[in-house]
């Protein structure tokens, strides 16, 4: 195989995990309804869950939407981690296919 191609493909590896690190170590935030904030690590490792401090609960109900919210504020930092990954790690999809399947 070609010495610049290994070169180049040692080069993208290298930024490929560089970038995969960058996004582990990044704390992505979501809230929901003003009520919830959550803090996720871009391993999606829930870290944190907040819940305003004048939250009552006054019925099951109320606790159910707040299970809701919780669930809403995880799932959009969970998209927020995708969007970050399609980003930063999309451009090494794309290369790697227009080796047309070398490796």
């Amino acid at each position: 195989m070609n010495q610049n191609l290994l070169k180049t493909v040692k080069k993208m590896q290298e930024e490929m995990v560089a970038a995969q690190q960058e996004i582990e170590s990044t704390t992505f935030y979501a809230s929901a309804g003003g009520v919830v904030n959550v803090e996720v690590k871009g391993t999606k490792e829930l870290v944190k869950v907040n819940i305003e401090e004048g939250f009552q609960a006054d019925s099951a109900e109320d606790l159910e939407i707040l299970g809701e919210m919780i669930v809403a504020a995880c799932n959009q930092a969970y998209q927020e981690i995708d969007k970050a990954i399609k980003e930063k790690m999309g451009k090494y999809s794309d290369l790697l296919g227009s080796f047309g399947g070398l490796f």
